[in-house]
């Protein structure tokens, strides 16, 4: 048996300061035996590709949303180097997510036709293709074997497999506003990391109200709030220029809110405390747990 077990059961019943010490310690160590050499060496193996290759190939299996938190940090490195984007498609979810946009994996190639276009359009990407065993210098899916919990800002995750950190404040995309569709309030309300504390039904004072999300999504939504109008968007390309044209955007953490944040428009965010990953970064931006600030903030950015 682990003796520091036994000095900690000891301790429980004879000296509660030298228990505590004991039971700090044990905890210590157990998180640095998540700490493998293998993940030790992936990491380094990034700071070497980074250190001696001229062109970068990243790879990403998704969430959709998560891709483009990765954005910031790919366009940092595109700095001094050549990025290409190589998406892995309908790698399957390792836990079950509910009512998720591609079923059991975390991109499907339906998603994936949608998101092609707005990504072929970032100018730092030199190439976006499916991966078909090309030759990867940064797995941008290592984050999943990160050795501690990822309730930490989601935009984060790829500096911290990197070691490269960007002005997360600074625009990583930019798109042309949408021609026909603008000043609307844009909103995506996904059914999953809902906030219970929050009725979205006093927006049914307000005009210019648009859902761009999925189908079911709005009509669970308009149950709400009757007035709000819905558009289905071709592609993700289309979406952008939306949001990019919107008055501001609200929503949670979802696709929706990734690009909004990306793209740095006006934006207010469902907070949602149980997985707390997302987090609104620069000027106006904020994010909301309860309904009094949710309508206050709305009124702002509605007069804004």
């Amino acid at each position: 048996m682990n003796p520091l077990f036994l000095k900690k059961y000891f301790y429980k019943y004879t000296d509660k300061k030298k228990y505590l010490e004991a039971k700090e310690l044990k905890s210590h160590l157990d998180k640095r035996k998540k700490l493998t050499n293998d993940f030790i060496e992936k990491l380094s193996s990034i700071q070497t590709y980074l250190s001696e290759e001229k062109e970068i190939n990243f790879m990403h299996s998704g969430h959709i949303g998560d891709i483009i938190y990765a954005l910031p940090v790919i366009k940092k490195i595109s700095e001094t180097h050549t990025c290409n984007l190589y998406i892995n498609c309908n790698q399957q979810i390792t836990q079950k997510a509910y009512k998720h946009i591609a079923g059991s994996v975390y991109i499907n190639d339906k998603l994936y036709a949608k998101l092609h276009p707005l990504l072929t359009s970032v100018d730092y990407l030199n190439r976006v293709e499916k991966f078909n065993n090309q030759k990867i210098h940064i797995n941008l899916d290592l984050f999943r074997e990160f050795p501690f919990d990822l309730n930490f800002i989601t935009v984060r995750w790829y500096s911290h497999l990197t070691g490269v950190f960007p002005d997360f404040s600074l625009p990583s995309l930019s798109v042309e506003p949408h021609p026909i569709i603008k000043d609307k309030v844009i909103i995506i309300r996904s059914f999953r990391v809902r906030n219970s504390f929050v009725d979205y039904s006093f927006l049914r004072k307000y005009d210019d109200l648009l859902f761009v999300g999925l189908p079911d999504e709005y009509e669970d939504l308009k149950k709400d709030i009757p007035n709000l109008e819905y558009y289905e968007v071709k592609d993700f390309l289309e979406l952008a220029q939306i949001i990019k044209a919107s008055r501001f955007y609200l929503g949670n953490q979802s696709f929706g809110f990734a690009l909004a944040e990306i793209l740095k428009v006006p934006r207010l965010l469902e907070a949602y405390s149980d997985f707390p990953v997302v987090h609104p970064i620069g000027e106006n931006a904020a994010d909301f747990y309860f309904q009094e600030h949710f309508e206050m903030l709305f009124e702002k950015f509605y007069n804004l």
